[in-house]
């Protein structure tokens, strides 16, 4: 534990001076959040999940700096540190592959629960955005929902050759995901293809989890049962990545 605790504190330190991770983590939702808000005004509608395109936006814009933070920040991380060999330096100097991914894993949710409150305060400033109804809901969600896309973005880093690679093909992954997931237009105006599309995305089931618990609907177990499984398999497949390369 005081290894992880240490390698976590010194990964947060390092990750904060990436401006790309945090122009994405930060700006990227808060900005796009705040002009989808004022373009499709205040009043509610059924395609807003019955409420105001502000409360809409505020719930699945949650995922949106997950994973944001998931597919661009930590990829390119976790792969430039094997690109250098830092991966093998850590393992000789007998840290294991396990804490290395701890640490990451912890400095990705502190990241992501960090722009998460950074978002949800701006947009309650300029908008009139509704309190969750279960926020215990959505405390379970964004937190399974948190670990299990960060994890995703391990694994993406660890079997990415190259910060470059890992760059491109999460820049390449997250903008789909991020117009087909419910935090663009709504799941309900979009054609049956893109709804088919979305319903294979692991965002969208974040998306889903969030809104159930915000809007009023309670805990979506079989959206949470769908996360927990993809940390799960994951984590595993990550962990043998890492060790197989170090």
């Amino acid at each position: 534990m005081h290894t992880i605790t240490r390698l976590s504190t010194v990964e947060l330190k390092l990750i904060t001076r990436e401006p790309f991770t945090l122009l994405f983590v930060f700006a990227f939702p808060i900005i796009v959040l705040l002009v989808m808000a004022g373009v499709f005004g205040t009043e509610a509608a059924e395609e807003w999940q019955g409420t105001t395109p502000a409360n809409y936006y505020a719930a699945s814009y949650i995922a949106t700096v997950i994973v944001a933070l998931s597919l661009v920040g930590v990829p390119v991380h976790l792969a430039s540190y094997r690109e250098r060999g830092i991966l093998r330096r850590l393992t000789a100097s007998s840290v294991s592959a396990h804490a290395v991914l701890l640490s990451q894993l912890v400095v990705g949710f502190l990241l992501a629960l960090a722009g998460s409150v950074a978002l949800i305060l701006s947009a309650s400033l300029i908008y009139d955005v509704e309190a969750p109804v279960s926020i215990g809901g959505v405390a379970v969600s964004f937190t399974l929902g948190a670990l299990s896309l960060v994890t995703l973005g391990l694994l993406l880093g660890a079997v990415m050759p190259t910060a470059r690679s890992a760059q491109a093909v999460g820049l390449g992954l997250f903008f789909p995901m991020w117009m087909l997931s419910g935090t663009g237009p709504p799941r309900e105006v979009m054609t049956g293809t893109m709804q088919a599309i979305s319903d294979v995305l692991p965002m969208t089931r974040l998306v889903n989890a969030l809104q159930a618990s915000w809007f009023g609907e309670g805990a979506d177990f079989g959206e949470l049962a769908i996360l927990f499984v993809l940390l799960i398999v994951a984590g595993a497949l990550a962990v043998a990545r890492v060790r197989a390369s170090t």
